[in-house]
């Protein structure tokens, strides 16, 4: 029932969710890319790309500390130009190759190309956080939100009763949203006990 934008990290799942807009983690991507540059140094393309993802994201940056919702029509065009570049000189460095064997299935290609592959045909998504200025380049706000769970699991084990995990969750969604207001935890839970829970949107 989800209607909004999802940030995931290309998991194949995710995109089975065709009524909302996705948005790539870039953190996940930067990996990847770091993974490629650092153990196969001729792959040029990869440490490009690098390069150009941080260049998105300092831009959106210095775009946002001058009160802007948007980029320059220079610098969409410029980035559009630079992606679409890399992505053909990832195919030129990676060229498939032939084989005479006939084999069933869909023929393996391989991390890198397999990633290219993803850059290709997710470039919307890749690129939404400088179309979008709502979205943030990577999900780990998202991440630093859950661990918290992980934590409780490792220290409890489980949680006894559904409505018990429903009820921690509530509390921690709650104390981690005054946290972005600038409010801390004891401050917002005396205020919920005292009737004000909704302090924290004024």
């Amino acid at each position: 029932e989800f209607k909004g934008i999802a940030m995931h990290d290309c998991w194949a799942s995710y995109w089975n969710y065709p009524d909302i807009q996705h948005a790539v983690c870039c953190a996940h991507l930067l990996r990847e890319l770091t993974g490629i540059d650092e153990n196969h140094p001729d792959q040029k393309w990869a440490s490009a790309f690098i390069d150009l993802l941080l260049e998105m994201k300092k831009a959106k940056e210095k775009a946002v500390e001058k009160g802007k919702d948007s980029l320059s029509y220079y610098h969409y065009h410029k980035f559009d130009k630079k992606y679409d570049e890399l992505i053909e000189q990832a195919w030129k460095e990676n060229p498939l190759t032939e084989t005479t064997e006939k084999k069933r299935g869909r023929k393996k290609k391989g991390k890198i190309l397999a990633l290219a592959e993803r850059l290709a045909n997710y470039k919307a998504s890749v690129c939404l956080f400088i179309h979008n200025f709502h979205v943030p380049f990577d999900n780990n706000q998202a991440e630093r939100d859950l661990r918290m769970i992980k934590v409780k699991t490792k220290v409890s084990g489980c949680f006894r009763t559904e409505e018990g995990a429903r009820d921690y969750l509530k509390i921690m969604s709650y104390v981690g949203t005054a946290h972005k207001q600038g409010y801390n935890a004891y401050e917002a839970i005396r205020n919920a006990i005292s009737g004000h829970p909704d302090f924290i949107f004024e």
